[in-house]
């Protein structure tokens, strides 16, 4: 049965406000399907394929933890040109399940290859037999239990039946729900542009909602375009667009075991040929690109776990990109700033706090705090002007915007983050049962 979409959607918290969701339709080489494999123990979609007919070029960025999924590990030992089907399963993480964990994603990617090369038989003219190293996985959820092997391989058949070659909203939306955990709100986007004359479909979708400061990407993320380029171009413009993204967002400060973002294309799309990522011809794809993680990227950040506050922190006129990307997440990961934001304190002696223990070198007569238009603190002392009511009535914004200016260069990082409130101890206190 699944997720009922509408019931779905409209029981937000009072606290979350309805996000709208661009309609992704048709994208060529994409298609996907749904089942629930009872992890959850009940009917809710848990099991996702992404499958690729005529295969897709393909990068990804992982986690930059010492600890990582299984399942990461099995993708980086896949060295295929191109990828046939991703499997994404919820509810477990296969994080610190061993040698079991690796083993059950290589008899899982044998039913898979022997079932979707049974179907490109059916399909095809020529067909082609598919490889279980031309299979990659996402995997999300609870560390450290057992991978449920059996469960997942008794549904694959169901999986590979239910595949649709035109997708719809509906099918996206489908996925983006499936692939969820604790997160409120699917999380979806699209941008179109132009390679050449070609017009281009770049889809995404992505989940994350707690654990989500990625040193590389969120919990998961992927994107799919219709674009016909090589390995090597899609890793770099990912990797580009990566650090202005999904690497400026943080939730809780805490890096994900499973964290992974790729980039598949299917090169159905007719363009001239890219073969480097500085070809000018590319620019316009890459602004898309970037376009579209950013969305997903504070997607997540709005859907944290608890959250009521979308917190914006821009720093400007550093030294070095890396000193106000420093002062940025020192401000995002301060416990005492995203509590005080909960509770609509204009408390700016936490931002004070944060800019100093950040470790950067500043001059304290140039440093310049603002909320929103708000001027707080002028040349390193608190502004003449200084209101506290007008400040407080700010806070009861649902975006928060917070600037800072150490104005010793001219470099420049924003951050994105959300609040700490009781609901955020509540969901994790309680994430296990």
């Amino acid at each position: 049965m699944g997720i009922n979409l509408t019931n779905f959607l409209s029981s937000k918290s009072k606290n979350k406000k309805m996000i709208e969701f661009q309609d992704l339709d048709h994208i060529d080489g994409v298609s996907i399907s749904t089942v629930s494999a009872n992890l959850y123990n009940n009917s809710r979609d848990d099991l996702v394929m992404f499958y690729f007919r005529d295969g897709a070029n393909h990068a990804s960025v992982y986690t930059q933890s010492k600890i990582v999924s299984e399942n990461i590990k099995w993708n980086l030992n896949q060295k295929a040109q191109k990828i046939f089907s991703l499997i994404v399963n919820t509810r477990n993480a296969n994080c610190f399940t061993g040698k079991q964990g690796y083993k059950s994603l290589e008899k899982i990617s044998e039913v898979i290859s022997l079932k979707l090369s049974e179907k490109q038989k059916e399909d095809e003219d020529l067909p082609k037999k598919i490889r279980p190293k031309e299979i990659i996985f996402g995997c999300t959820g609870t560390i450290g239990e057992i991978f449920p092997e059996e469960k997942i391989k008794n549904k694959i058949s169901d999986l590979i039946q239910k595949i649709k070659y035109t997708q719809n909203k509906y099918i996206w939306m489908k996925a983006a729900l499936g692939i969820m955990t604790t997160d409120t709100q699917p999380k979806m986007a699209m941008e179109e542009c132009m390679i050449g004359n070609s017009k281009i479909k770049i889809f995404g979708v992505a989940k994350g909602s707690g654990m989500i400061q990625p040193n590389m990407a969120t919990t998961l993320g992927y994107l799919f375009t219709d674009a016909d380029l090589p390995n090597d171009v899609l890793k770099k413009i990912l990797k580009k667009n990566i650090e202005t993204t999904f690497n400026a967002i943080s939730c809780d400060s805490d890096t994900s075991t499973n964290d992974m973002v790729s980039l598949f294309s299917t090169g159905k799309a007719r363009h001239s040929k890219i073969s480097n990522i500085n070809d000018e011809k590319i620019e316009e794809f890459s602004e898309a690109l970037r376009k579209i993680l950013l969305n997903l990227a504070k997607r997540v950040v709005a859907d944290g776990e608890g959250a009521s506050k979308f917190i914006t922190i821009n720093v400007e006129n550093c030294k070095k990109e890396n000193d106000a990307k420093k002062i940025a997440f020192s401000i995002a990961n301060s416990p005492l700033v995203k509590t005080a934001i909960a509770g609509e304190d204009p408390n700016w002696g936490r931002i004070v706090m944060a800019i100093g223990k950040a470790g950067v070198q500043l001059n304290l007569e140039k440093l310049t705090i603002k909320f929103g238009d708000l001027l707080i603190v002028k040349n390193g002392n608190l502004n003449s002007n200084y209101n506290e009511a007008e400040t407080s009535d700010y806070m009861k914004n649902d975006n928060i915007e917070i600037h800072v200016d150490i104005s010793s260069g001219s470099k420049k990082f924003t951050a994105y983050t959300m609040d700490f409130t009781k609901k955020y101890i509540e969901i994790n206190a309680d994430y296990r049962t």
